[in-house]
């Protein structure tokens, strides 16, 4: 599954779950489908999935749920990032027991480390598993594209990174001068800077999971060589999706978990505490954009 380079559209799943806050696995079996039927070259397991609101039954429970729904007809990525080296090796370990195709993973951010101490925790992570790295560069914890290319020489494992420091456009143009043949660069961010970002060296991203068939619609027309309609289709679906759900918060969880269940993907929009409040003006503005969003037919 994971011999040749992974590259395309990777969509971060969401959790969903019933509403008394409890993982509704059906939705989340259905959402897997949902993906794999629009064209993804993967999916994965992360932030975006708020993986950090579920406790450690939880995150195994949707690791193999996922896994266990994809049955290696694409490859799965887990997020396993810790603050502390020996669980980050502990998780990363479970998740390639569990069938993870490849991990992702940010420095560790609740206290500051240098890059040497950075590349030690990679490098503990890195020969504990036999799986595929992507490093995980984040404003919460963000990885000069020097340091990226020194972490990917000394950990074997390590070949791919997920950019997402703003300005992301810049960081990206800048990681792939740094980092060569060394590293496969993503983007992220929700996928607002797609195309900018593939122009300056970017093989793929990791979007949500609400719009699937969008971004597998401008892949391939960019790899086509249409930008005008890649630029055509993005422009109309996803980014008024991203416009709305950037404005500040985690408002993102809403807009992504009430479109999917105006699609009849998931069953609810439950956003797990603590979240930003959603007024009845933004409630307004979440309606009137899924009412009015084109229908993507594949391309």
């Amino acid at each position: 599954m994971t011999a040749s380079r992974l590259e395309g559209v990777f969509p971060i799943l969401v959790t969903p779950f019933d509403e008394k806050g409890g993982i509704d696995e059906d939705s989340l079996a259905r959402l897997v489908e949902f993906n794999i039927a629009a064209g993804v070259h993967g999916l994965g397991v992360a932030i975006g999935s708020e993986m950090f609101k579920l406790s450690e039954a939880e995150r195994a429970q949707v690791t193999r749920r996922v896994i266990e729904t994809v049955n290696k007809r694409v490859p799965v990525v887990i997020n396993t990032g810790a603050g502390g080296t020996d669980l980050a090796v502990s998780y990363s370990r479970s998740a390639e027991e569990a069938g993870a195709d490849a991990l992702m993973i940010m420095p560790p951010a609740f206290l500051p480390a240098g890059p040497a101490e950075v590349i030690d925790y990679f490098r503990a992570i890195s020969a504990a598993v036999r799986i595929p790295i992507f490093l995980q560069d984040t404003p919460a914890a963000p990885i000069p594209p020097g340091l990226a290319r020194r972490i990917a020489e000394a950990c074997e494992q390590v070949r791919y990174i997920k950019v997402e420091t703003l300005p992301v456009v810049q960081k990206v143009a800048e990681m792939a001068a740094a980092a060569g043949d060394a590293l496969t660069i993503f983007g992220g961010a929700g996928g607002s800077y797609f195309i900018e970002e593939l122009r300056r060296g970017s093989r793929g991203t990791m979007p949500f999971c609400s719009q699937p068939e969008a971004f597998v619609g401008v892949w391939r027309l960019y790899e086509k060589g249409d930008q005008h309609g890649a630029r055509a289709l993005f422009d109309s679906a996803i980014m008024p999706v991203n416009r709305l759900a950037v404005q500040g918060g985690d408002i993102f969880y809403h807009v992504h978990k009430q479109l999917l269940v105006r699609r009849g993907i998931i069953r609810s929009a439950k956003v797990r505490s603590p979240t930003v409040p959603i007024d009845a003006i933004t409630q307004r503005e979440i309606d009137e954009l899924l009412a009015n969003l084109p229908v993507v037919a594949g391309h």
